[in-house]
């Protein structure tokens, strides 16, 4: 249905619509797997941005342990350092 409405539209030659079209034609894929199953690459997307953070923060540290520690801490947070136990509901 997608491709034939593009079709249509690039019959008409609109180039305003050029824009919309090469998005479409780039992403089409993604777009109907996240309509079809609701999966997102959010989760790998949120993880590289901190691994990206991390690097930027860790700048110059040359020991590679202090460097998955740290990358542990950011991940894990205080529930996995913390002297006292998670407060239960």
């Amino acid at each position: 249905m997608v491709t034939s409405t593009c079709t249509d539209v690039t019959t008409k030659e609109d180039v305003t619509a050029d824009a919309l079209l090469g998005m479409l034609d780039r992403w089409l894929d993604l777009i109907t797997n996240y309509v079809l199953n609701r999966k997102t690459s959010g989760f790998v997307e949120g993880l590289t941005n901190k691994l990206k953070v991390l690097k930027r923060r860790c700048y110059g540290l040359s020991n590679v342990t202090r460097l998955f520690q740290r990358l542990t801490l950011d991940l894990e947070g205080y529930r996995r350092f913390s002297l006292w136990p998670p407060a239960t509901p």
